[in-house]
């Protein structure tokens, strides 16, 4: 529960995620007060169901979420103690993700709204990682966000709620699909980003394989990670047979690079926030399932306090998709769009597999920019 300063009026959302492989629903209410409360958060992971493939299968994963979903919105009304008629609106994903599960939790929503007479809010999938921390913390517009995830990296100046400014982004692969394939790459389980943070642990040698730190001699923010994981490739290859320590180490090393280059990246992003907003107290949020890895918040801990900066880190259980994000950012657009003497209703908005939270995405979609996706 975090205390704000406005006193807005009570809203209770119904959240909807089914962008990958979780099936997830929530119930999350902000009290006349200012207070925020998570109510329900039921998240069900299909990894067991893709684990043998090495990755995500759409068609599973689609056929998947039609199979749970349905109980999971019960499940997750029945714990929060609240019934169809305490419901101010229903929240869903409505992109960007696979479509197959995209439309799967869209079209239930608009199904919900339309039984229950509730309006429906269409969230964009990454909205709801970049408002997470103003659900666990008292926190103001505007601050940096550092959006981790397996689908995107990218740093984004949040404004206010629907206004987002990019400042910067990876050239190739997102950081957890480089977690992804390099934990492929060295046997180890799906998903990557844990199952590399288990095998690094605390006993590894991160020095013993002298991994790049790619663009860090470069200016800018922009990120590559496609060549470490190539580099990672080599250094197995020269090793093989690779022993259980042999993994263990360059594990650890492909993590610690990870960590150098967000938490340099990120140190040039908070500089180009302070000169967007001189005078406002820097802080960076870190959002996204890669934002769960210890490693890489120790450093970006370690780099705030140099910076004279905050770190806002949501809890690891929302940082990977979840319902009650999408049901807070629900939230915010109500709130929003009341400040603004207007209503929300997105039953017409169509499932969409891309949709840059960014107004200068197009632009980096049109140059064929790999790292823009969205």
């Amino acid at each position: 529960m975090i205390s704000r300063s406005s006193a807005p009026a009570p809203l209770t959302v119904l959240g909807i995620e089914t962008s990958c492989d979780e099936t997830a629903a929530a119930v999350v209410r902000l009290d006349a007060d200012g207070r925020a409360h998570v109510l329900s958060n039921i998240i069900r992971s299909q990894a067991s169901e893709h684990a043998a493939f090495g990755g995500v299968v759409p068609e599973i994963a689609a056929r998947a979420h039609i199979s749970l979903l349905d109980r999971i919105v019960q499940s997750a009304m029945s714990e929060a103690g609240t019934g169809w008629d305490d419901l101010d609106a229903i929240a869903a994903t409505a992109g960007p993700g696979l479509i197959g599960g995209v439309i799967v939790g869209l079209m239930t929503a608009k199904a919900v709204a339309m039984a229950a007479g509730k309006p429906l809010v269409a969230v964009n999938h990454l909205e709801g990682h970049a408002l997470t921390a103003r659900l666990t913390e008292d926190l103001a517009f505007p601050y940096l966000l550092l959006l981790v995830s397996g689908g995107h990296t990218q740093f984004l100046l949040v404004e206010g709620v629907g206004t987002y400014r990019r400042l910067g982004s990876t050239i190739d692969d997102a950081v957890g699909e480089a977690f992804d394939k390099t934990a492929k790459l060295l046997g180890l389980a799906y998903p990557g980003g844990p199952a590399v943070e288990q095998a690094a642990g605390n006993s590894a040698d991160p020095t013993r394989f002298a991994l790049p730190r790619p663009m860090l001699d470069r200016p800018g923010i922009d990120m590559s990670f496609a060549g470490l994981k190539t580099a990672v490739r080599t250094a197995a290859h020269a090793a093989a047979p690779l022993s259980p320590a042999d993994v263990a180490d360059l594990c650890a090393a492909f993590q610690s690079a990870v960590a150098d280059v967000i938490g340099e990246k990120s140190r040039r992003a908070l500089a180009l926030f302070s000169e967007a907003y001189p005078g406002t107290p820097p802080v960076l949020v870190v959002a996204g399932g890669v934002a769960a890895n210890g490693a890489i918040r120790q450093r970006l801990s370690q780099m705030v306090g140099e910076a004279g900066a905050r770190l806002a880190a949501p809890p690891a259980r929302l940082c990977t998709d979840n319902a009650a994000m999408i049901a807070w950012a629900g939230i915010e657009r109500l709130r929003d769009a009341a400040a603004r003497g207007e209503s929300i209703d997105d039953r017409a908005v169509p499932p969409r597999p891309r949709w840059p939270l960014d107004a200068n995405a197009a632009a980096l979609l049109g140059s064929g920019r790999k790292g823009a996706k969205a």
